[in-house]
């Protein structure tokens, strides 16, 4: 009976993710296409054969987004970039703002590792940060001035990452994401 019951639910996430990707798929052609009827002679084997090949390549998504927690990113992204943005323009125009550039090492206290990768990739829009690279739960990042208050940015910018991802975060202050200047050394 349990056997039967995880049968039928696997087969109904299956077709729903058929049925989603073959709707994108098709919107998508609809868009190239102009919405011009003729285009559906190429417009359905290439649907069919995206909706395929969609679910071959990609695995299934273990995890979901929480749209509150992507709203809030979404507007932090926002900001973040601007804010970001207008430093480095101001520190090229303005050869007198500080600029004690260092490469640092940030253990991340996010597990999943779609979450460390945006995370990772979303440092970059921090003010004078740019993400290097991953190892672990690690990330090495390049700031422009070590005088920033890099490891409060990181931890807000993580915990924005996990509310996204409905991830909890441990809360013992050891547990706290930790920066490491190394001095230039990557």
């Amino acid at each position: 009976m349990r056997k039967e019951a995880s049968s039928t639910q696997t087969l109904v996430s299956f077709s729903v993710r058929s049925l989603k990707r073959a709707v994108g798929f098709t919107i998508a052609w609809w868009i190239i296409s102009e919405g011009d009827p003729r285009s559906w002679l190429f417009g359905v084997p290439f649907v069919v054969l995206a909706t395929t090949a969609s679910l071959l390549l990609t695995p299934e998504r273990a995890w979901r987004l929480h749209p509150i927690g992507t709203l809030r990113f979404a507007i932090y992204f926002l900001h973040q970039s601007v804010v970001g943005g207008v430093d480095v323009a101001m520190r090229a125009i303005r050869p007198s703002m500080p600029l004690e550039p260092d490469i640092v090492r940030y253990r991340m206290r996010l597990a999943p590792q779609h979450a460390r990768v945006l995370f990772a990739n979303t440092v970059s829009m921090l003010p004078g940060t740019l993400s290097a690279g991953i190892d672990g739960a690690h990330v090495t990042i390049h700031a422009l001035d070590k005088t920033l208050p890099l490891l409060e940015s990181f931890i807000e910018l993580e915990e924005r990452v996990a509310h996204m991802f409905g991830e909890k975060l441990p809360k013992e202050t050891q547990a706290l994401g930790s920066c490491e200047l190394t001095g230039g050394e990557g």
